[in-house]
């Protein structure tokens, strides 16, 4: 039961900071897809780096799979055969770090601290399940109460949409671990595709070596312009 309450329990408020940006207003068809559309540049090398060695090896055996880079707070989608399918802006855990708390997934919210609420680094194999008012998920990491979906209704004073609309990145620290995506996305993108089998889920570091995380990437080599200090 704490499993299913934490991953839809982001209404609760996080006062996080953020740098100042413009003024949003409150989700429409219009911004969802503006949503959709914003992250399109922004893919760091990590990330392709991460894409490049999931294609080339199979790492997803068959299924497909998401990038999550938490720097850029951004995802990646791909189907089951390495094709890019779309980037879409993220909300992450408030805390950065790439551990989750030891036993977090058994504590009540009013036990997890601030920085405990991390959205942990790792490849996960992610499958559809049911969370608090038996509302369907996908779970990410079950064990440590990580889900990804969209933005939950919840308290307005956050302005969740508006965090994933502005160009700023500090400001997509928000949730308690989970990771919201806009609806439109999930629901056109990531639903029908997962929707089966599931697929995995690569969720990049914030401070730890990337081969730290995705120790198979020592194999893998360099990009020319991260090889030459560029």
């Amino acid at each position: 039961m704490i499993r299913a309450l934490l991953a839809l329990a982001l209404a609760v408020p996080v006062h996080a900071q953020a740098a100042k940006k413009p003024q949003a207003s409150e989700a429409t068809a219009s911004e969802a897809k503006a949503a959709e559309n914003q992250v399109e540049a922004i893919r760091s090398e990590a990330a392709t780096r991460v894409a490049d060695w999931i294609a080339s090896s199979g790492d997803n055996h068959g299924l497909p799979y998401i990038v999550i880079d938490k720097t850029a707070a951004s995802l990646i989608l791909f189907d089951a055969k390495g094709k890019s399918l779309g980037e879409a802006p993220v909300l992450i855990g408030v805390a950065v770090g790439d551990e989750a708390t030891p036993g977090i997934g058994s504590k009540n919210l009013a036990e997890i601290g601030p920085a405990e609420r991390t959205t942990p680094a790792g490849r996960f194999l992610a499958k559809f399940g049911l969370a608090a008012g038996r509302q369907k998920v996908l779970w990410v990491d079950y064990a440590t109460s990580v889900a990804l979906h969209p933005i939950p209704k919840g308290n307005q004073k956050e302005k969740r949409r508006q965090r994933m609309l502005s160009p700023a990145i500090d400001d997509n620290r928000i949730t308690f671990g989970c990771i919201n995506v806009p609806m439109a996305f999930y629901g056109k993108s990531i639903s029908p595709l997962f929707q089966k089998k599931g697929g995995y889920v690569y969720i990049l570091p914030d401070t730890k070596p990337l081969e730290a995380i995705f120790p198979r990437l020592y194999a893998q080599p360099l990009p020319k312009a991260v090889a030459s200090g560029q």
